[in-house]
C-alpha cells in the first residue's frame, strides 16, 4: 500500500494535464464574447472559461471533486474576478496589469474552491492564499512567452496553464497528504 504521505506523482501528472481546458476555455470565451474589454464581457467570459476549467480540473480529479458544486463555482467564481479583475486595470494587458488581474481573478477562485475543498483536504486555506499568486504567475509566464496578450483574452496561455496546472498539482498533493486518511484525497488514477 501506498503511503499517503509520499507524493502521488501519477495524480499530480493527471491533475497537469488539465492544462487541456485553458486554451480550450480560452477559444470558447473569445468565440462567445470577443476582446476582454469591458466588464460585460469579462464576465461572461470568465464564467466561460471558468466552467470549461472547472470541468477539466474535475475530469482529472473526479475522485476529490464534486462537478455539481465544483464547476459552477469555478465558473461564477472566475467571471467575478476577471470582470472585476480586468475593470481594475482598465483592460489593460502589460505585464503589470495582467498579473494584477490574474491575481485579483485569483482570490475569487482561491476562496470559492477553498471552500468546495474544506472537508476534502488538510488547510484549504492555503489554497485560497495560492490561488491569486498562481494566476498571477499563469499571466506572467503568457505574456513573457510573447503570446500576444493585447488580445485581451479571457484565460492566459498554454505555457501558464501548464505552469499553474504544475504548481497547483503539487500544492494540491501536499494538501492531500497532509489529510488525515479518513478524508479522500485526490485520485491514484482516473476514474
Amino acid at each position: 500500500m501506498q503511503d499517503p504521505r509520499r507524493f502521488n506523482f501519477k495524480a499530480w501528472l493527471l491533475w497537469t494535464a488539465g492544462f487541456l481546458a485553458f486554451p480550450i476555455a480560452g477559444i470558447l470565451a473569445e468565440a462567445l464574447t470577443g476582446r476582454i474589454n469591458d466588464f460585460s464581457s469579462a464576465l461572461l467570459g470568465g464564467m466561460v472559461a471558468g466552467a470549461v476549467i472547472g470541468t477539466g480540473q474535475w475530469l482529472v480529479a473526479r475522485r476529490l471533486l464534486d462537478a455539481q458544486t465544483w464547476i459552477p463555482a469555478t465558473a461564477l467564481a472566475m467571471g467575478i474576478g476577471l470582470g472585476v479583475g480586468a475593470w481594475a486595470v482598465g483592460y489593460g494587458t502589460s505585464l503589470g496589469e495582467l498579473a494584477l488581474m490574474g491575481f485579483i481573478t485569483g482570490i475569487a477562485l482561491g476562496v470559492a474552491q477553498a471552500y468546495l475543498l474544506r472537508d476534502r483536504v488538510a488547510n484549504a486555506w492555503v489554497w485560497a492564499a495560492a490561488m491569486p499568486l498562481l494566476w498571477a504567475l499563469g499571466w506572467t509566464v503568457t505574456t513573457a512567452a510573447g503570446v500576444d496578450v493585447e488580445r485581451q483574452y479571457a484565460v492566459f496561455g498554454a505555457l501558464g496553464a501548464i505552469t499553474f496546472m504544475a504548481l497547483s498539482g503539487v500544492l494540491l498533493d501536499r494538501l492531500r497528504a497532509a489529510t488525515p486518511s479518513a478524508q479522500p484525497g485526490p485520485p491514484t488514477a482516473i476514474a
